[in-house]
């Protein structure tokens, strides 16, 4: 599935959560969230850029759908269907 090309930082941070992130931490321009799955805490920090380009959502996606266990064309259904 290919990535969509306008998404912000903002509007990533609220759609990841549906897999359990919260906003821990705000400074300039990056956001830091926190999820715990199974025990494990896992960080990931997202840049407030407008749009982010796709190699950072990419790999933003990529260490998500490696902590939740799924695959990375699940994880880009689930937060991208309605787009």
């Amino acid at each position: 599935m290919k990535l969509p090309r306008d998404v912000d930082g903002d509007k990533l941070a609220r759609s990841l959560r549906c897999y359990g992130y919260t906003i821990d931490h705000l400074t300039g321009s990056h956001q830091r969230l926190t999820a715990v799955v199974n025990g494990k805490r896992h960080v990931i920090t997202i840049p407030l850029h407008k749009p982010l380009r796709a190699g950072t959502l990419h790999g933003i996606l990529k260490d998500v759908a490696a902590h939740q266990n799924t695959s990375l064309e699940q994880v880009i259904r689930d937060l991208f269907r309605y787009l």
